[in-house]
């Protein structure tokens, strides 16, 4: 977006009242200092906060000055990920009939946003439901008809949309794991002597690692009447210190992962649950890998992911995760985005920074690395991409091997994917022997099959929504839905 926008009054048209008011909370000032620094009434602040004043393009500039960020990633608007998961809802074949533009979404989002995550809310009901009735057909055939819990998925996208409107950084969270990191004295070249001490000293709490048994598939588990915390010996090194540190967590702040999920609209308690699982997994990784010195270590080894966690005692997944939170304000890192992809192409982790549009539901596009990267187990691949509006993403992934036991136990392989927007692509030693500059470089990618234009493309699955299908079932294409042109 241009800092020069020509609405009248000079005024951004976007809505950024959410972005401020969290960039104000995380500098912890209250209304009346921001209003002071940016020379407005503190009530005109409050509406602004609120959405219902518009930025000037004076007080745009301002606030990059006073919250030490670049326009654009001050400007780009607060409710774009809304537009996008709405985009990708009415993308669905059950709204094919209807000829909703994506201006009509962004003007939906814009004037009643309450309504357009209620809408989002009502189509991730549904297609729940779908999943789960094609579940129970299934189960029908061969059983006598298990009922199906047809919100089970939803805590999970609750926590996920949580976590992205929060922009993945807990500075509360953040700020108890230095605290911690610090009253304990960690030893990082002994760090599961250091935290089983302090388990042991700050709260009595014995821990026991215990050596295989077959069937036994239980990583952690902590009994709070016996005060005993046990390990798995099958788990590896770094997800052993990523445990114990996940339990300190959940015994030292509880209150605060409470308070930042009723504060962050969490309401039913299965998502809760879930909620505090995920933000005591972000304090594990605060724990291991303090912000402002992984950050410098990050910068200074040009992000290269496996000398990180050789220094850190964590694996690839960690660190990744751990470089998609480093939004401080006065210290930010690269702005990732990161996925997790299973084989069959269903995404059980997502948050983007970068601005890519990673899919609410299913698997995305076939082109993108993160599912390249299993055909090469263990190595990590670098691409180029391009997107259908434009915009260019440098990415990396590389596949993960989970083991549950011994020989014979089934293993599960995952492929992580972690990038950034192309401009920043040079500060990654990843980067280094490509041709960032060479259009041709890069893969031109989508979305997802329904919501990408591109007609060119031999791996379409679907052809795109609101595009008249045309198929010469005498004439083959480059895929079914892809007809040659007429000679």
């Amino acid at each position: 977006m241009s800092a020069t926008a020509s609405a009248p009054g000079n005024r951004v048209k976007v809505r950024l009242g959410a972005k401020i008011r969290r960039l104000r909370r995380d500098y912890r000032m209250n209304q009346a200092q921001l209003a002071e620094r940016l020379g407005i009434s503190a009530s005109y602040l409050n509406l602004i906060e609120h959405n219902h004043r518009n930025v000037t393009v004076g007080l745009l500039l301002k606030l990059a000055e006073v919250f030490q960020l670049n326009i654009n990633e001050l400007a780009e608007d607060d409710e774009s990920h809304l537009v996008s998961n709405l985009m990708e809802a009415f993308d669905d074949a059950l709204f094919e009939e209807i000829d909703l533009t994506n201006v009509e979404i962004r003007e939906l989002v814009g004037a009643a946003p309450v309504a357009a995550k209620a809408i989002l809310a009502l189509y991730d009901a549904y297609r729940t439901q779908q999943t789960d009735m094609r579940s129970l057909a299934d189960q029908l055939s061969d059983e006598a008809g298990a009922l199906l819990d047809f919100e089970s998925r939803m805590p999970a996208d609750l926590v996920s949309d949580f976590i992205q409107s929060a922009g993945n950084y807990f500075p509360d969270i953040e700020e108890e794991a230095e605290r911690i990191g610090q009253e304990a004295n960690f030893d990082r070249q002994n760090p599961i002597a250091s935290m089983t001490a302090y388990l042991q000293d700050a709260f009595g709490v014995r821990v026991a690692v215990l050596p295989p048994a077959p069937g036994f598939e239980t990583m952690r588990r902590y009994d709070a009447t016996s005060r005993v915390l046990e390990i798995s010996e099958m788990l590896p090194r770094s997800s052993r210190i990523f445990q114990l540190a996940h339990q300190i967590g959940l015994l030292s702040i509880s209150p605060v992962f409470d308070t930042l999920l009723i504060e962050g609209g969490v309401k039913s308690t299965e998502a809760r649950r879930l909620g505090r699982i995920s933000l005591a997994n972000y304090f594990a990784a605060a724990l291991m890998m303090p912000y402002d010195d992984f950050l410098g270590m990050a910068e200074g080894l040009r992000y290269d992911i496996e000398l990180l966690q050789h220094h850190y005692n964590a694996n690839f997944e960690q660190v990744c995760h751990r470089l998609t939170t480093l939004h401080k304000p006065a210290a930010r890192g690269i702005p990732f985005h990161m996925l997790r992809v299973d084989i069959a192409g269903n995404i059980s982790k997502r948050f983007s920074a970068s601005g890519l549009r990673i899919p609410r539901h299913g698997g995305a596009c076939p082109r993108w690395n993160v599912y390249t990267a299993f055909l090469t187990p263990d190595v990590i691949h670098a691409q180029v991409s391009r997107m259908g509006d434009g915009n260019g993403y440098f990415c990396i992934a590389r596949t993960l091997q989970k083991r549950g036991g011994g020989h014979g136990s089934p293993q599960s392989i995952l492929s992580i994917g972690l990038g950034c927007e192309l401009s920043r692509a040079r500060e990654l030693v990843y980067s280094d022997g490509i041709d960032l500059d060479n259009p041709e470089q890069a893969v031109p990618a989508g979305v997802q099959c329904r919501a990408c234009e591109r007609m060119d493309c031999r791996q379409r699955a679907f052809p795109p929504v609101h595009h008249k299908l045309d198929v010469n079932e005498n004439t083959r294409g480059l895929s079914a839905y892809v007809s040659p042109p007429a000679r």
